[in-house]
This record gives C-alpha cells, sequence and structure tokens, in this order.
C-alpha cells in the first residue's frame, strides 16, 4: 500500500495521527459528526486512499467501546431497514473505490457531506416552524417537537428515506469511512434522542465496519504496515471514548445536535478545500 510506515512519519505527523484518533473515540461515544476531522486528518497525513485503511480498524475499536456504552438503547427495528440499503452503497463504494483517484474520493465525500448537512438544517428549520405554528393555534407555549424515531422510520416515507440515506452510508462508509455524518443526520432528522442515537448508531456502525474488512483487505487498503501503525494509535481511541462517555451527559439536545452538524460541515470543507 502506497503510505508512509509507522518508522516514517515525523513527530508533528504521528501527533495529528493519534489527536486525529482521539477524536475517533469521542466521536463514538459523544459527537458522532467530529469524526469527520478526524478522517480530514488521516487524509492529511496519509494518502486519502491508504488512510481509509488505516483509520477502518480504529473506528471498529471505538465502535466496540459504543457499543459496550449505549447497547442497551440500540432501535434494532431501524437497523434492520438500513442494511440492506447499506449493503448495496457498500458495493458501489467498492467498484468507486477500484476506479478513483485520491482527488476523486476527497471532492465526492466533502461534497456529499455539505449538501446533506444543508438538507438537514432545512428540515429542522421546517419542522421548527411547523412546532410554533402549532403552538400558536393551540394557545400553548412552543417546543420544538416531532416524531419519534421509531415511528417515523415505520411510514412509507420514512422507509424510502431510510433505504436513501442507507445507500448514501454505505457508500460513503466504504469510500472514505465517512458513513457517520450521513447517518447521524439521518437520525436526527427521523428525530432520535441523544441515547436512542448513540445506541442505534454504536451497532450500526459495528456491524458495517466489521463487514467492510474484507473489502479493505482485497483492495489493499489493510496491510501489515496499516496495521502496525493501528497498533500505535488504538491507544488513544480508549481515553477519547472515555472522554465522549464523560461529555455526552452534559450536552443538552439541542446543542447535540447543532455539534453534529457543525462537526459534518467542517469535515465537509476540510475534504473539499485540501
Amino acid at each position: 500500500m502506497d503510505m508512509m510506515t509507522l518508522w516514517h512519519l515525523t513527530a508533528w505527523e504521528f501527533a495529528t495521527l493519534a489527536f486525529a484518533a482521539l477524536l475517533v473515540g469521542f466521536s463514538k461515544t459523544a459527537v458522532s459528526g467530529a469524526n469527520t476531522v478526524s478522517l480530514a486528518l488521516f487524509a492529511a497525513v496519509l494518502p486519502a486512499r491508504a488512510s481509509t485503511g488505516v483509520l477502518l480498524p480504529l473506528l471498529i475499536a471505538g465502535d466496540v467501546l459504543a457499543v459496550l456504552t449505549y447497547r442497551r438503547h440500540a432501535h434494532w427495528p431501524t437497523l434492520w431497514r438500513l442494511f440492506p440499503a447499506v449493503a448495496a452503497g457498500v458495493v458501489v463504494g467498492t467498484l468507486f473505490l477500484m476506479r478513483a483517484d485520491d482527488e476523486a474520493v476527497r471532492t465526492s465525500i466533502g461534497a456529499i457531506l455539505l449538501l446533506m448537512a444543508a438538507v438537514t438544517v432545512w428540515r429542522r428549520r421546517a419542522a421548527d416552524r411547523a412546532a410554533r405554528a402549532a403552538a400558536d393555534t393551540e394557545g400553548e407555549p412552543g417546543e420544538r417537537s416531532g416524531p419519534s424515531g421509531p415511528e417515523q422510520v415505520t411510514s412509507r416515507a420514512g422507509r424510502i428515506k431510510a433505504r436513501s440515506y442507507g445507500v448514501l452510508g454505505g457508500f460513503t462508509t466504504m469510500v472514505a469511512n465517512a458513513g457517520g455524518p450521513v447517518m447521524s443526520l439521518y437520525l436526527l432528522s427521523a428525530g432520535f434522542r441523544k441515547l436512542g442515537f448513540l445506541g442505534t448508531s454504536a451497532f450500526f456502525f459495528l456491524i458495517v465496519n466489521t463487514s467492510k474488512v474484507p473489502f479493505s483487505v482485497g483492495l489493499g487498503l489493510i496491510d501489515a504496515e496499516s496495521l502496525l501503525l493501528d497498533a500505535a494509535l488504538v491507544l488513544f481511541v480508549v481515553p477519547g471514548a472515555l472522554l465522549g462517555k464523560w461529555a455526552v451527559g452534559r450536552i443538552n439536545q439541542r446543542l447535540f445536535e447543532h455539534l453534529v452538524i457543525a462537526a459534518t460541515v467542517v469535515g465537509g470543507v476540510q475534504l473539499l478545500v485540501r
């Protein structure tokens, strides 16, 4: 694989990757969209294609920690509806990786992330306006409300949206490990609260990321050199996950949503401008 080995990294480059690994752990137990910053940092130090192979085992380590933390809060009906569409997206992403160069990968994922963030902001504002209008009509104080994730997902429109986000999430997670923001935006738009959001996404990414390993090995993205670098960096994932677990209980729902969207935008812009 065309990448720098652990022994060829400078101190600053390793420190950058270590910080990105810390963010991986934090994103898995607190703000999922923060993972796009890790993606951008890895792509800044390593070749874009090679960076996805190094990042994947670290993501799986973070997924395991997230499942151990939030396993009781997963909503499995949502997961079962997403998996078939995600599988299709992973296949499409694999075919794309067989032909695309680093620039095409960065540009495609960055554009997708910004588009999905814009759509989510628009939908949240529309929901806020509808909630305020309903409150004014009823003569009661307005507080943003909406259908719960499980109720919305079971509707016909919810199933169509789940399939659309599922394919896009599968594609982005295979191409650049960037499925986190797509699934985060989907779960937010479905109305999931913090714990349901974190529990559902934890199981989702543990299963999806593990299933990607054979594809990544076949594409040459994971090899002995990348795993050696992972062995050094995984030590930073654990404290990041612990920090996220401590922080999530101190973040209210509105701030949580804003942080997820902001992290998605930052990651998308970084990929486009690099």
